[in-house]
């Protein structure tokens, strides 16, 4: 079939399609409606949005938490999704697989959620309260230090190094956390200092 077209035929003939194309697109065809009707609302609407950083390596990527419930109004918090943040400049919203398995790694039933204690002897471990547990932490550290902190070496001058103690720190942090945080392990004399980055 041979179909004679001239210039201006073929230019309404165009315009009319693109005009019947573009209303259907507004949404003024049955077909819009059908497909509304069948789309599930954004279950991320009505949650809290919240900024963090992926616990796992020292690349620090930015994660957005979305959580049901609103703790201000004594509701709580449950989360519902979390991905990668878009505005991060590190990771610019991709995830590695830990990264993207942080809802599983939230929910777990074997988190550790608070502070537990094994007794010499026992075979299993017991809740204690965060005070406990600080009081703890710094008794067994100040009985370390008091017992082999060095305080010259061999020429008289003074070192005040503590070798039997190391820290290991977080990388994920800011500047001036881990300023402060080196800050804290020399002023005590802390000779083995690193972070979760190197090891």
């Amino acid at each position: 079939m041979n179909v004679d077209l001239s210039r201006r035929s073929f230019l309404k003939l165009t315009g009319a399609g693109i005009a019947a194309t573009s209303l259907g697109a507004m949404g003024f065809g049955e077909a819009e409606a059908a497909e509304a009707a069948h789309v599930r609302p954004f279950k991320l609407t009505m949650t809290t949005e919240t900024r963090n950083t992926c616990p796992y390596c020292s690349v620090a990527c930015g994660i957005i938490i979305y959580s049901k419930g609103d703790i201000r109004k004594g509701e709580a918090a449950d989360i519902i999704h979390i991905e990668g943040d878009v505005d991060h400049p590190t990771n610019r919203g991709t995830l590695c697989p830990k990264g993207a398995a942080l809802k599983d790694f939230v929910k777990s039933p074997s988190r550790l959620k608070y502070p537990m204690q094994r007794k010499p002897g026992s075979d299993k471990f017991e809740r204690i309260s965060w005070n406990d547990a600080f009081d703890r932490i710094a008794r067994l550290m100040k009985d370390d230090r008091d017992a082999n902190l060095i305080t010259h070496n061999q020429s008289g001058v003074p070192v005040n190094r503590w070798t039997t103690v190391g820290m290991l720190a977080a990388s994920a942090t800011t500047n001036e956390t881990a300023w402060a945080t080196f800050k804290f392990a020399k002023g005590l004399g802390i000779v083995g200092f690193d972070n979760q980055a190197r090891v």
